[in-house]
């Protein structure tokens, strides 16, 4: 069965035009007039791993500064004037990039660009301002720790799977290094990390790369570079034997968390681990969900994850028992499961069912200007070059039953696994 590309995959890696400013800022152009609207990601090399004990979770709770104010625009006026404009923003953290979001009517794109530069050359670090964003982090990390069995648990997961990586520790940082990071620890933070030469801005929509470049000049051009950051040479050293974590928390049923140590988004098994994920936990005719929830009624939810990632990170799998179900058997149910794909691999049906699926999803995303400017962005970082994202089709159509079986034996290994357990009784 044959590929049949849609005939709204327009966007060719052409089609995306790029230059960099002498300060090291790196812009991504996708004109795309099919709507009058357009949208600014920035795309900021920092997350919890550019961190270390003592400072975690600094990139966080810069995202919540970002909005607090900086010389032009003061406290609370980003917003409002955006709104006032007819936009909208958002932001997100992760363990390797911190990304603002920006939504707009082409016509506020000079007043768009006149807010971001503000932010990024004069952010108002002021003491008060800072105390207050503190408190909010905060309540916010010990609210989506107690509302939150799955934050609870993937925290304890990854801090036992990572000894040494900076992975270890969370995105929302520990609740002693919030409440000590100091006005210095700030100032430096925001002046490395935030540097122009350490961020990548994608631009899609109906606008001109002409017009772009002149605003970029003129706002961003005189922001002064930084040097560049260290970079993160702490290696997670391989595991060498399965490490098992358990924590108490009140709750109906035991949730369960399995995770194997797989590589970053540049290894060539990428493509073949991701095919994998989707083929254990993509809809409800997927390995884990029509086994342990349809047929054996182990489970009330089960998935996967597998993400691109700068460094080698953790292929994921969960659930939560149904009522009455210990979390050994869905823990031997999904060993069962991978052990079937050891032996036998997945079925040719199976295999292209989940390439149609990356297809469809594939243009489906860059149809829209978000997903254009997203997939751009995320190509660019984690791939290291945006023109990947167009060779994305063909590197799943790549992918064999072989590649599968392989990478699922290579890597889902007892000596290579974290398992974490939440559960309400924990016997002596």
């Amino acid at each position: 069965m044959g590929y049949c590309i849609p005939l709204f995959a327009q966007t060719k890696a052409d089609d995306i035009k790029s230059f960099t400013l002498n300060n090291g800022m790196k812009f991504l152009v996708a004109e795309d007039n099919s709507i009058p609207n357009a949208n600014m990601y920035l795309f900021y090399k920092v997350g919890s791993r550019n961190e270390h004990p003592g400072i975690t979770g600094l990139s966080h709770f810069f995202e919540h500064m970002m909005f607090n104010g900086a010389k032009k625009y003061g406290p609370k006026m980003f917003d409002q004037t955006m709104e006032f404009n007819g936009g909208a923003n958002n932001a997100y953290t992760t363990q390797n990039v911190t990304v603002y979001t920006d939504w707009f009517p082409v016509n506020a794109m000079e007043t768009i660009f006149d807010l971001e530069s503000d932010r990024i050359a004069s952010l108002n670090i002021d003491s008060k301002m800072v105390e207050s964003e503190r408190g909010v982090v905060l309540s916010e990390r010990s609210t989506g720790l107690e509302n939150s069995p799955w934050n609870m648990l993937s925290d304890a997961l990854n801090a036992s799977a990572f000894q040494e990586h900076p992975y270890h520790w969370t995105v929302i940082g520990y609740e002693t290094d919030i409440k000590n990071w100091t006005k210095e620890d700030l100032e430096k933070y925001f002046r490395t990390y935030y540097a122009p030469n350490n961020c990548v801005v994608v631009i899609s929509g109906n606008v001109k790369v002409d017009e772009v470049k002149r605003m970029a000049e003129k706002y961003m051009a005189p922001i002064p570079a930084n040097a560049p950051p260290k970079s993160v040479h702490l290696v997670e050293p391989p595991q060498t034997g399965e490490r098992r974590v358990i924590i108490q928390k009140e709750v109906p049923s035991p949730y369960l968390m399995i995770g194997y140590h797989t590589p970053e988004a540049t290894n060539k098994d990428y493509y073949s681990l991701s095919i994998l994920n989707a083929v254990l936990s993509s809809g409800n005719s997927s390995r884990l969900y029509s086994e342990l929830v349809d047929k054996k009624q182990l489970a009330n939810m089960v998935g996967s994850d597998f993400s691109e990632s700068f460094d080698p990170n953790l292929f994921t799998m969960y659930a939560i028992a149904a009522k009455g179900v210990k979390e050994v058997d869905i823990e031997s149910a999904i060993y069962a499961e991978i052990d079937k794909i050891k032996k036998d691999g997945i079925t040719e049906n199976e295999l292209q069912k989940i390439k149609n699926q990356k297809l469809i999803e594939f243009y489906a995303q860059i149809e829209t200007i978000n997903g254009k400017s997203n997939n751009i962005g995320t190509y660019e970082l984690f791939f290291g070059d945006y023109r990947k994202m167009f060779d994305a089709p063909a590197e799943y159509s790549k992918v064999s039953i072989e590649d599968v079986k392989r990478v699922a034996s290579q890597y889902f290994n007892k000596s290579n696994r974290t398992v974490g357990i939440l559960k309400s009784n924990v016997e002596e």
